[in-house]
């Protein structure tokens, strides 16, 4: 079918409309990642937009030159993993029963469980919590903790309900318990919703870094590298206002501003999540249940 002009214009305004929505979700990214590679002392001058001004690896050197570094590195990873593995699965089985109508005293557990998304007891009652739970210095307090989001739970139940309800009816007519229920048939069509839910507790684990200095009294044996980050973050900042660290810096010629620092330690957390991000992309898809469903 030819195009009409009227349509070939409408395709140019579009395309160029998305090339502009595009480039602002991209451009504070690369931002980011163009002045942590700047100069220091030449990012305080502003102005920099698409290219370092002053090439500098000094922000990168100076985080990579951290000696517990790569323990944190491991200790991030391994709660992010975990975190992960055991969200993923206290999540999906209470939404699987919370999305069952024939539950007892259902409206009261949802009630309980939406009150608290709305209403906590606060940093001190949890912290006494943690402690009472022995979990104080210890690796567990990443993991159990925020084994469930109760955000998390509402969005996996309402995708649950949404499936056919005879898909679940008719494992249980075939005689499969409610484990092998969910098990065989639920989750195996709720890829899309998983890797959703996957990926929003991996994040949130491989970001925090506030329980870091919470729950482990400054031990090097479970610091996060989010929480490495940050403290040669502050140290810098302390360091440029401290006027006598600041000339004991400027005579050793360092260029290490808390800007670029900053920079990098964003650049540093965040890239991992774009190397996964791609192979989730392909679960996040609709309209796997079309078709499911027999007669």
């Amino acid at each position: 079918m030819k195009i009409t002009k009227g349509e070939r214009l409408f395709y140019l305004i579009n395309n160029a409309f998305l090339l502009f929505v595009g480039f602002l979700a991209v451009f504070p990214f690369w931002n980011i990642f163009v002045v942590s590679f700047n100069d220091g002392r030449d990012a305080m001058r502003g102005s920099i937009y698409f290219w370092p001004r002053k090439f500098s690896l000094e922000a990168y050197s100076a985080i990579f030159n951290e000696s517990s570094l790569m323990h944190a590195t491991y200790i991030s990873i391994s709660r992010t993993l975990l975190g992960t593995l055991l969200g993923l699965l206290c999540t999906a089985v209470l939404a699987y029963l919370l999305s069952n109508r024939e539950l007892i005293f259902r409206r009261g557990i949802l009630f309980f469980f939406i009150f608290t998304m709305y209403f906590s007891g606060g940093l001190i009652p949890e912290f006494m919590l943690i402690k009472n739970l022995h979990l104080y210095n210890n690796f567990l307090v990443y993991i159990i903790p925020s084994a469930i989001s109760v955000w998390n739970v509402m969005v996996m139940r309402q995708f649950f309900e949404d499936l056919p309800a005879s898909l679940a009816e008719s494992a249980r007519i075939d005689g499969a318990s409610e484990l092998r229920t969910l098990r065989s048939i639920i989750l195996p069509m709720s890829t899309p919703v998983l890797a959703t839910i996957a990926l929003m507790i991996g994040v949130q684990q491989w970001t925090t870094w506030f329980d870091t200095f919470m729950f482990t009294s400054g031990s090097q044996n479970l610091e996060t590298l989010q929480g490495v980050l940050v403290k040669i973050l502050m140290e810098t900042q302390i360091q440029s206002t401290d006027p006598v660290q600041a000339a004991r810096l400027e005579q050793s010629g360092s260029i290490l501003t808390p800007e670029v620092i900053k920079m990098a330690t964003i650049t540093i957390t965040t890239v991992p999540i774009i190397l996964v991000y791609p192979f989730l992309q392909r679960y996040f898809v609709g309209g796997l249940t079309v078709g499911a469903v027999k007669g």
